[in-house]
């Protein structure tokens, strides 16, 4: 029997790796992600506590210079929040192209899995032509040759 060689083989064995390393993108852009939105909620928190202490020194005595340096705060971690919303946005973004240069990657794996497929098929098609050819050529050897024995029984 023949074995089967796939014409194309290297190609399909580079579009494994750069499905996994499309993969291994889309997990460091989602780790990424994770990390920047985590740095956003800690700002939040802050400001949150920034918030509540202002409230409390509002409620407290008054002490001007304390509620002022509260306010500045507040302000500054304002800013950092929609600093770190850009970066989040910006993480969101490189995660979707990872997610689209992954999904791409597995498309065109499966497209070669597929050419492989049907390369196979058409090998398994012409190898069975192959032997029944070789099994017609036997029969019709046989049926035109007869062997010894069968002219024995009838002569």
């Amino acid at each position: 029997m023949t074995k089967f060689i796939y014409k194309m083989e290297s190609i399909l064995q580079i579009k494994y790796k750069m499905e996994d390393q499309a993969k291994t993108a889309y997990g460091s852009a989602h780790a990424k992600l994770m990390v920047e939105e985590k740095k956003l909620e800690e700002l939040v928190n802050k400001k949150q506590n920034y918030e509540d202490k202002l409230t409390n020194l509002m409620l407290s005595n008054l002490k001007l210079i304390e509620i002022r340096q509260c306010e500045n705060d507040i302000e500054i971690i304002k800013y950092y929040i929609k600093i770190q919303q850009v970066e989040v946005k910006k993480a969101e973004q490189q995660l979707e192209a990872a997610r689209i240069r992954l999904n791409n990657a597995m498309i065109e794996r499966k497209t070669h899995e597929n050419l492989k497929e049907k390369a196979f098929e058409a090998f398994m098609l012409e190898y069975e032509a192959e032997q029944r050819k070789e099994i017609d050529e036997l029969v019709s050897f046989q049926y035109n040759n007869p062997t010894d024995d069968q002219e024995e029984d009838n002569g």
